[in-house]
């Protein structure tokens, strides 16, 4: 059997940045608009340190301005809500995103509750999950809106009668996912760690999304053959090669056996360099759409 079509995820985000960098460039000749981003980090998180900057590079690269407020880890409550209050009224930025997590004092549904809906770039306030859900207009949420695009990339467009499962519930991922396929006309399961017989529920499925974050859980006969599985998981492990983990280097590892499980899928996403680079690439794009609705512009 031929192994499962290989989704180039760090080449499809790098077209969509492109897209994204002629749009802004075409919205300041136009209409004097030049979008903004604002990145709020709480804390020394290392993960957390290397989107950041990865966000604030990428930004610029796309022609938008670009500010990064870093707080440190003692910062209260009160005073990131400060912040974000002074970024929801300031005119240059159209697109605010708080990096989570955020240190365990502060309560990060106050942190979304505080978002402008108009600015949430991530898509996670009530307002934005409540239009997604109605099928209104919405700022979704970037890994979703992402893997969506991968997904119909892969499939070549409709998705229309497809079953799809998508295993995980989060409010960033799992829920918006289900949302997003079941608006693509798509039979939707949503599957938990309660849920029972995962892998049979699983193997109905003609698109599988896997985002639970416990490493290659999904197994080759999960899988229906032909199906496209998306891989949203990420797991740190020390490298293979004893030097190189004895040097600290580590190696990634998303939800599904990769090698056993592409050799029935159709389609799959690697990790690294799948889902990843389509998120900031996303984020770009939510932050192109709230700079040209906040001004007016269709």
């Amino acid at each position: 059997m031929a192994q499962g079509k290989l989704i180039d995820g760090k080449a499809f985000a790098a077209d969509l940045r492109a897209k994204v960098a002629e749009e802004v460039a075409a919205l300041k000749a136009q209409h004097g608009v030049t979008p903004g981003l604002a990145v709020v980090l709480v804390g020394e998180d290392p993960a957390s340190q290397v989107y950041v900057r990865n966000k604030g590079e990428q930004t610029e690269a796309a022609g938008m301005y670009s500010e990064t407020h870093r707080l440190p880890a003692e910062t209260t409550q009160d005073e990131l809500l400060a912040v974000v209050a002074k970024l929801n009224a300031d005119p240059k930025i159209h697109g605010v995103l708080v990096q989570f997590p955020v240190p365990a004092h502060i309560n990060q549904m106050d942190v979304v509750a505080a978002l402008s809906p108009d600015k949430d770039v991530d898509g996670l306030t009530v307002t934005n999950a409540g239009r997604l859900a109605s099928g209104l207009p919405a700022l979704a949420p970037c890994t979703p809106t992402g893997c969506m695009m991968l997904i119909k990339d892969a499939i070549g467009g409709d998705l229309k009668g497809k079953t799809a499962v998508v295993i995980g519930r989060s409010n960033l991922m799992g829920k918006p996912m289900a949302q997003m396929l079941l608006a693509a006309d798509c039979t939707v399961t949503i599957a938990h760690s309660r849920s029972q017989d995962l892998p049979g529920i699983v193997r109905q499925a003609d698109i599988v999304v896997a985002a639970v974050g416990r490493a290659e859980m999904v197994k080759a006969d999960w899988i229906k053959p032909g199906a496209v599985v998306i891989d949203v998981g990420i797991s740190r492990f020390p490298a293979r090669d004893p030097e190189a983990a004895a040097a600290g280097k580590t190696r990634l590892v998303g939800d599904v056996a990769f090698d056993e499980v592409r050799e029935i899928a159709g389609a799959i996403t690697p990790v690294p360099g799948g889902v990843g680079p389509m998120t900031i690439a996303c984020l770009l794009a939510n932050t192109l759409t709230a700079a040209k609705r906040l001004s007016g512009i269709a």
